[in-house]
C-alpha cells in the first residue's frame, strides 16, 4: 500500500512539473514578440523603468547619465519581464562599460520588492493627506522629510532616531558621518545638512527611513577596509553596487580547506564590526548564507546585504554611561524552528559597550551545527576531516560560540575560534 502511494505521489509530482513547464512554454510562445522586443530594448535607459519620476522620493541621481546613456545593460534573462515574479527581491545583474574600457558586472537593486516600493508611496501619501493615493511630489512637501529644510544646519538624533536599524540609536558623530559621506551629491565632504540641495536632502532622508543600505555602504566603504560591497551610484529607485562573486551558499560543499578559510574570514568580520578604532559597533541583525558573497579571484568574503545593520556609538555609550553600560552582554541562543533565527534586543545593543552579538550571529547561523539553510544543517564547517573531528576542539569551540555553557563563554570561544581557524587555514596552505 505504501509503495502504491509513493508511486502515485511520484506520478503526481511529474505531472505537476510537466504542467508548470508546459505553462511556461506556452507563455513563451504566446509572448514571443514581446520577449524579442524585451531582449532588444535596453530598459535601463528608460526613465519609467528606473522610476525616475518618483524623485526626490528615490535613492539618488548620481548615475543617471550612465543609465540614460545606455552604459548599463541587463544580462540575459534579466531583460525578460516575464520572469519578474521569480525576482522577488528586485535584484538584477547587469554589464556596465565606460568608453574605451571593457565592461564589468554590477548588481542593481531596487532596495525592496514591488509591494514594499508601493508601500513607500502609500506611506508618504497617508502622512501628507491621510489617503493611500495622491500626487507623490506634492505630498512630499507636507511630510516630515520636507520639514528638515535648508534652514536646518545639522541632521540631529532627535529627528531621525528609530527611522531604521541604522539610526535606531544614532549619535551626532554617526549622523555627521552619514551626511559628510553622502555620495548622491556633487559637493560631498561637508557634514552640514544645509549644504545639500533640497532634492538631495530629501533623497538622503527617504533612503534613511525606508532602506538605509546605500548609506551603510557609503559611510563604511570597502575602499577603507570595511567588509561591504562597493557603492557605485543610483538613478531613481535603482542602486548600483559592485559585483562581488557567488553567494556564500555556493561554497557550502566546497573543499574543507576553502570552508575553513571562509569561516576564519567570517569570524574576522564579526571582530572588525564589533571592535574597531572608530568605536562604532556595527551589529548584523540579518545573517544568512545569502547575505555574504565570495570574490572569485581573491576569495575575500564580503557582506552584500546591509539593510539590517544597527550602528551603536561606543564612544557615546562610554560618555553617557547608561545603566549597566559596562556589563558585558551575552546574546541569548535561539533554538527556533526557522532558518536564520537571531535573538537580540536593539535597546541593549545600543546601551552596552561590550556585546557578543556578531560572534553569536555568525556562529549560530553560519558555522555551527545549529545553522540551517535551504534544508541543510551542520553549518559551513560540516563534516570535518577525521583527525579534527576526533580531536573535538573545533566542535567544542563552535558549540560554546553558538550556545555558551559558561558565563562570558562566547567571548573567549570566539577569540580561540578565530585563532584556531587561522591555524587550520595556514596548515591547509
Amino acid at each position: 500500500m505504501l509503495r502504491l502511494v509513493s508511486l502515485k505521489l511520484g506520478r503526481l509530482y511529474r505531472y505537476v512539473k510537466l504542467a508548470v513547464l508546459g505553462s511556461l512554454a506556452a507563455a513563451l510562445v504566446l509572448n514571443t514578440h514581446s520577449l524579442l522586443a524585451s531582449l532588444q530594448r535596453n530598459e535601463l535607459s528608460e526613465r519609467r523603468f528606473l522610476q525616475l519620476n518618483k524623485c526626490p522620493a528615490c535613492w539618488g541621481t548620481s548615475w543617471c547619465r550612465k543609465f540614460l546613456n545606455g552604459q548599463l545593460r541587463l544580462e540575459s534573462w534579466g531583460r525578460l519581464r516575464l520572469f519578474d515574479f521569480l525576482n522577488v527581491k528586485n535584484v538584477y545583474f547587469a554589464r556596465y562599460g565606460e568608453p574605451r574600457e571593457g565592461s564589468r558586472r554590477v548588481v542593481l537593486k531596487r532596495l525592496g520588492s514591488a509591494q514594499e516600493l508601493a508601500d513607500i508611496d502609500t506611506k508618504i501619501c497617508r502622512r501628507a493627506t491621510g489617503r493611500g493615493r495622491c500626487d507623490l511630489l506634492q505630498a512630499l512637501h507636507a511630510t516630515e522629510f520636507a520639514s528638515i529644510n535648508g534652514d536646518v544646519r545639522l541632521l540631529t538624533p532627535d529627528v531621525v532616531e528609530g527611522w531604521s536599524d541604522l539610526v535606531h540609536c544614532p549619535s551626532q558623530r554617526l549622523l555627521d558621518r552619514l551626511v559628510r559621506r553622502y555620495a548622491e551629491t556633487k559637493d560631498s565632504g561637508s557634514f552640514l545638512l544645509r549644504n545639500l540641495k533640497d532634492s538631495e536632502r530629501m533623497q538622503l532622508l527617504i533612503t534613511l527611513a525606508f532602506n538605509p543600505e546605500p548609506l551603510v555602504l557609503q559611510s563604511f566603504p570597502s575602499d577603507e577596509g570595511w567588509p561591504f560591497a562597493k557603492y557605485l551610484g543610483a538613478c531613481g529607485r535603482m542602486v548600483a553596487v559592485n559585483y562581488v562573486g557567488e553567494e556564500l551558499w555556493s561554497y557550502f560543499n566546497a573543499p574543507w580547506e576553502k570552508r575553513v578559510d571562509l569561516a576564519w574570514q567570517l569570524m574576522e568580520i564579526a571582530e572588525q564590526l564589533t571592535n574597531n578604532d572608530f568605536e562604532f559597533a556595527l551589529y548584523l541583525l540579518d545573517v544568512s548564507f545569502d547575505n555574504f558573497a565570495v570574490g572569485p579571484r581573491d576569495g575575500k568574503v564580503i557582506i552584500v546585504d546591509a539593510e539590517n545593520v544597527l550602528v551603536a556609538d561606543k564612544r557615546l555609550i562610554k560618555q553617557n554611561k547608561p545603566e549597566n553600560w559596562d556589563v558585558w552582554y551575552e546574546s541569548k541562543f535561539d533554538d527556533c524552528d526557522k532558518e536564520a533565527c537571531l535573538s537580540f534586543s536593539k535597546e541593549i545593543l545600543c546601551a552596552r559597550a561590550t556585546v557578543d552579538h556578531n560572534y553569536y550571529a555568525i556562529c549560530q547561523n553560519l558555522l555551527s551545527r545549529h545553522a540551517t539553510w535551504r534544508g541543510t544543517s551542520g553549518g559551513l564547517l560540516h563534516d570535518p576531516p577525521a583527525e579534527i573531528a576526533k580531536d573535538g576542539r573545533l566542535e567544542a569551540l563552535l558549540d560554546e560560540c553558538a550556545n555558551p555553557k559558561k558565563r562570558y563563554g562566547r567571548f573567549q570561544a570566539a577569540k580561540e575560534l578565530r585563532e584556531y581557524l587561522a591555524q587550520l587555514s595556514n596548515n591547509a596552505r
